[in-house]
């Protein structure tokens, strides 16, 4: 290992998109250290993401989240990216007849923060026609989705992080963290790193990271989600149909440039790894899709997984350790990370400096409270 020393005001353990997000933010006024096990920034579940942008998807902390980050994707700070970072995309869910229930209660949540539509057979078949006729009999339809250029979104804040000053360690996995009357010291396979402020976004890894600095447990569960890849069929012209999903998260099916992203929206318990498709996944997730469209896949161009990872309630977890001095919690954020990232880094980067919540997060609904280390219900 490196003998290399470097001292800074933070050290932000991962370099996906919360720890990128709170960097960059961070970087405006301290000095950063942002360390990342790999060698490439996103690899497990960043770099991995299908993401959409979904005001009513999510825990009530995390709509608030979403919408407070709304402002940002539609107005990205000067030079941040090259074109627009959402561009719309429908989200559709349906409903067997035997999901009535559940699809009643999802659209009385979801018009709380959001326009949506029920629709009908009819009204399903105009917006999806890929959809297998009476495979389902009524749907909501939100208009406020849009898809999210993850890699813009990312590379945006690596990017303005390094402008700001910051600097990236790459190869840099954590192998310990010691704490004493000067801070913390982190030993890493890059090297020695020291500051009073440790920010812990190491995705699945978090409650790993959390033992080691003695901090305590959040409950964080890992989960695989597996996706694929396969070719449009021929005389299709609607790529820009809505991202359609199971009422129970079953599945879901969108577009892709020429292509469908397919999911069995799997979410089965893992350790935390560089996540592979499971065989098993794969077939469970063809089978569901072909049942439910008028598709006939033949051919995977392309599978892979990565990791999502939550704790009971499935908020995130953003604030101070209650039991390590200067450890500072920015895990848990599940399938929301990428939606929240613009109010979510605003929100760690202002806690981390001792200030209070941004008033534009207040106004938009959100509660400390719900993503608080010391919330009630955090560990099942």
């Amino acid at each position: 290992m490196s003998q290399t020393t470097m001292t800074a005001d933070v050290i932000v353990i991962g370099a996906g998109i919360a720890g990128a997000s709170v960097a960059a933010n961070l970087s405006e006024s301290c000095t950063v250290l942002l360390a990342e096990m790999e060698s490439q920034p996103g690899y497990h579940t960043t770099g991995r993401s299908a993401a959409v942008f979904a005001p009513s998807y999510g825990p009530e902390g995390v709509r608030a989240l979403t919408r407070a980050s709304r402002g940002f994707y539609d107005a990205p700070p000067e030079g941040f990216c090259d074109a627009p970072l959402l561009t719309p995309r429908e989200i559709l869910m349906i409903a067997r007849e035997d999901q009535a229930a559940a699809l009643d209660a999802l659209i009385e949540t979801a018009s709380r923060d959001t326009a949506v539509e029920r629709l009908d057979a009819a009204g399903l078949q105009d917006h999806q026609p890929l959809l297998r006729a009476g495979y389902a009999n009524a749907g909501m339809l939100d208009r406020g989705g849009q898809d999210i250029d993850v890699a813009a979104l990312h590379q945006g804040y690596l990017r303005q992080f390094k402008s700001r000053g910051g600097t990236l360690l790459r190869d840099a996995e954590v192998i310990s963290l010691q704490h004493d009357a000067t801070g913390w010291s982190v030993d890493t396979k890059a090297g020695t790193l020291k500051a009073p402020v440790v920010v812990n976004a190491a995705g699945a890894w978090a409650d790993q990271i959390g033992a080691l600095a003695e901090a305590e447990a959040i409950g964080l569960k890992p989960k695989r989600r597996t996706a694929m890849m396969v070719q449009e069929p021929a005389g299709f012209t609607r790529r820009d149909a809505p991202i359609t999903i199971d009422i129970e998260e079953q599945f879901y099916l969108k577009p892709d440039a020429g292509r469908l992203l397919l999911s069995p929206a799997d979410e089965t318990p893992s350790d935390p790894c560089d996540a592979q498709p499971d065989e098993m996944d794969v077939a469970i997730c063809a089978d569901r899709i072909m049942k439910a469209f008028d598709l006939d896949i033949r051919r995977i161009e392309t599978k892979w997984a990565g990791l999502r990872s939550f704790v009971a309630d499935k908020e995130p977890v953003i604030g101070f350790s209650t039991t390590a001095q200067g450890f500072f919690w920015m895990a848990g954020q599940g399938g929301y990370g990428i939606q929240t990232a613009p109010a979510a880094g605003r929100l760690a980067s202002a806690l981390v400096q001792g200030k209070p919540v941004p008033s534009d997060l207040i106004d938009h609904g959100f509660d400390q409270a719900r993503v608080s280390p010391e919330r009630k219900g955090l560990v099942a």
